[in-house]
């Protein structure tokens, strides 16, 4: 089965009902459940977390959208800090955080689409 990686802007519009966002985030989850492997690594779960008060609820509710846990390669690690770097070199601006990165060389060393609505980044 493959897998996409699923941004936690993507999670956060289905776990908080988001108005604008929900129904389209909610159709494409369920289409990619369908034929892939909904896969989220240790940043976007630290991003998740924010709205949950007890780890439990937080695992209950992953659990039940069948979100993966995948840890991220160090190929990625590494990658996220030189594009990070290029990226402050470039004087990028301060709006695009390191987590986004490691997201992002995530994808790309795994070779995994990147379900996200933030595509200017």
């Amino acid at each position: 089965m493959d897998a996409v990686l699923v941004d936690s802007n993507v999670i956060l519009d289905v776990f908080e009902s988001d108005p604008h966002w929900l129904e389209w985030s909610t159709t494409v989850l369920e289409r990619l459940s369908a034929s892939h492997r909904l896969v989220i690594n240790p940043v976007i779960y630290a991003e998740v977390s924010i709205g949950f008060v007890h780890i439990e609820e937080l695992e209950d509710a992953l659990r039940a959208g069948r979100f993966v846990l995948e840890e991220t390669p160090r190929e990625a690690l590494f990658l996220a800090g030189k594009a990070f770097l290029a990226y402050r070199r470039r004087r990028g601006p301060r709006a695009s955080p390191l987590p986004d990165f490691f997201i992002g060389a995530h994808a790309a060393v795994r070779g995994l689409p990147l379900l996200t609505r933030d595509s200017t980044r």
